[in-house]
């Protein structure tokens, strides 16, 4: 069976009603980035950051997966399927995707503000000033922040390396280092590329599928069945 990476992002949950990460605007749920995603806004003010994932989560908890994130998990009837996401939702969990890599955290999760490997389920409870993690901690949004290292860089480069196909869905590669991954895939394995606007990946050689996450899913299903 053939190895696919499936590389996914904000486009992916969007049309499950989750806010993109960075809208137009630049905001995001109406606050500026900066104020709900840095490691210094959490030192800055952790009650707003609180408040913030604590919505997120509330929002999550009714959120459905879409069409693409189904496909995804039927692409396991053709292949051995590594998804790697920037997204913090559950969504590839809630559709049944069976390997998943969370690059940046994930939502129904916190950890102990000293021990980033000291992580806890939460489901959908609020975390409080006042939580405590066990080594004593203020627990916090097992959200990998700017300004924080990405700890599960190194298992997401093995598995694109490792991979025969890369597909990037809902993504438009601008973030690092998650943008750098498509540099790990085997020199002439192919990459398909999803995403409503024009891409560029550079030297790379690649397909695009210019469309929205669900629609463009549909598309690359009847692709893979002929890989």
């Amino acid at each position: 069976m053939k190895r696919l990476a499936v590389l996914t992002g904000a486009g992916v949950s969007k049309e499950s009603g989750i806010s993109t990460f960075r809208d137009s605007d630049g905001l995001w749920e109406n606050y500026p980035v900066e104020q709900v995603a840095s490691i210094d806004a959490w030192y800055r003010n952790p009650e707003l950051m609180l408040k913030f994932y604590n919505d997120r989560r509330d929002q999550l908890k009714d959120c459905k997966p879409n069409r693409a994130h189904e496909i995804i998990r039927e692409l396991e009837d053709y292949f051995d399927v590594t998804v790697i996401t920037q997204n913090i939702d559950n969504l590839h969990e809630k559709a049944g995707s069976t390997k998943i890599i969370h690059l940046h955290g994930l939502a129904t999760q916190a950890r102990s503000e000293r021990n980033p490997n000291q992580i806890i389920d939460i489901g959908y409870d609020h975390i409080k000033m006042g939580d405590k993690a066990p080594d004593g901690s203020q627990l916090r949004p097992h959200i990998v922040w700017f300004g924080e290292a990405v700890p599960m860089m190194e298992q997401a480069a093995k598995a694109v390396e490792g991979a025969d196909i890369l597909l990037v869905v809902g993504t438009s590669l601008v973030v690092y280092p998650a943008a750098g991954l498509v540099n790990y895939i085997k020199y002439g394995n192919p990459i398909y590329l999803i995403d409503p606007q024009p891409m560029n990946i550079g030297y790379k050689q690649y397909t695009q599928i210019q469309d929205v996450a669900t629609r463009g899913m549909v598309r690359f299903l009847e692709i893979a069945r002929t890989i």
